[in-house]
């Protein structure tokens, strides 16, 4: 064999690189996809999370003067004085709703406190309220004189704040700079929790009435096997929307179900089916069951039916042979079912809004609530961001106990 000159092993090396660039052409379009489609909005969320600059654009100047203060007792005189020219200039430029928004997420009850005084000192002087506007404030309301507020404002001025990620976690910092649970119901904490029960009620009935099915598929001739896995593959040709109607029109109180259990006479008043915990636990299951066969399905697909005809031959009852031989090998597809249905219903919007009512719904509705309704988006990003760090947290669970790599879909 001739060894390659110079120039050739330079035209080798052109070749491969021209290789490599053709091949990561062709990837491109699929890294500027993850990017824009994954990558940019969970780095937006976690920004948007801790970032904060509404207070600090509107009052500036009230909030350059807090910061020489002590936190003990009202600010000085000087930082009311700017504080009310500030007010007076955002009255006058329409803006005192959007800091009276900001002052009663801040310290709860402010948001008509801050409206009624912008509406009064828009007839006052500047100059005079320049020199005497804090008189006028602490006259004007009572609330104003609470230290509580002062030291909430200072906080809800900082451009850069961790505050949401303490209201998701049901905590606040306290007056002297320490952190404590609130007093009033843990909203959020009891929100996660319910979360994480529903989906996992929700991945062990998946599995409880998937596995069967796919067991019966599996051993099925092929074209059998296709052809009722025609039906499974079904539900991925409707409408999501369509479906979760569909369970409206059966669990309501005159729906399909009670109107039948009340004809054979099993009851004799409707059941409150809908808009119960019970309603988005039904109705995610049945949407979200595929996700579990279809990984059960291609892995039970590939077994040898010999293996388990062996065992049985060889003297081992049926369930011990299935449990000791046909089972571990289906627990890669079912880890990948399992781990598809968990995290889907975990962020899973449509269905608990529809069908849950207050008592079925789930964090992803209070997400929603917060940049729909409330118009709250640092604390709907806190609240996605600790759910995104949940659901990492349990994979790492998941991996250093059973596996990533163990994790099959056919």
């Amino acid at each position: 064999m001739t060894a390659l000159t110079l120039d050739e092993q330079q035209q080798a090396r052109r070749a491969e690189r021209r290789k490599r660039w053709v091949a990561f052409a062709f990837v491109v379009p699929l890294l500027v996809f993850i990017i824009l489609s994954f990558v940019a909005p969970i780095g937006a969320m976690l920004y948007r999370s801790v970032h904060h600059p509404t207070v600090a654009e509107l009052i500036p100047q009230t909030l350059s003067q807090l910061e020489r203060w002590d936190g003990q007792g009202v600010p000085d005189e000087q930082t009311l004085n700017v504080f009310t020219v500030e007010l007076q200039a955002l009255a006058k430029e329409r803006l005192s709703g959007k800091l009276a928004e900001e002052f009663n997420r801040a310290y709860a009850g402010m948001s008509s406190v801050v409206k009624s005084s912008a509406r009064k000192l828009r007839r006052e002087s500047p100059e005079l309220l320049a020199e005497q506007g804090a008189s006028k404030l602490l006259a004007m309301h009572k609330r104003w004189s609470e230290p509580e507020l002062w030291f909430q404002v200072k906080r809800a001025g900082q451009v850069f704040t961790y505050d949401y990620y303490l209201t998701a976690l049901d905590m606040e910092v306290t007056a002297d700079g320490g952190i404590q649970s609130r007093e009033q119901a843990q909203i959020y904490r009891q929100l996660y929790g319910k979360t994480l029960n529903m989906a996992l009620v929700i991945t062990l009935l998946c599995a409880l009435l998937g596995y069967p099915l796919a067991y019966f598929l599996a051993n099925l001739p092929d074209k059998k096997a296709n052809l009722l896995m025609i039906l499974v593959l079904l539900p991925f040709w409707t409408s999501l929307l369509v479906r979760t109607t569909a369970w409206i029109a059966l669990l309501q109180t005159n729906g399909v179900i009670n109107s039948f259990l009340m004809g054979v006479g099993v009851i004799d008043s409707p059941l409150d089916m809908l808009y119960t915990p019970f309603a988005t636990v039904v109705a995610m299951t049945h949407i979200l069951l595929p996700f579990m066969v279809l990984p059960l399905y291609s892995v039970m697909r590939g077994i040898d039916p010999s293996y388990l005809r062996a065992a049985l031959s060889l003297g081992a009852k049926p369930i011990p042979a299935f449990a000791r031989i046909y089972f571990p090998m289906t627990l890669p597809g079912l880890s990948a079912g399992a781990l598809l249905v968990f995290i889907i219903s975990v962020g899973y919007y449509i269905t608990p809004a529809l069908v849950g009512g207050t008592d079925g719904q789930m964090i992803s509705n209070i997400i929603a609530f917060h940049m729909q309704s409330s118009n709250n988006w640092e604390l709907a990003a806190a609240l996605g961001s600790l759910l995104l760090a949940l659901i990492l947290l349990l994979y790492w669970v998941y991996d250093r106990f059973v596996g990533a790599r163990n994790i099959k879909l056919g």
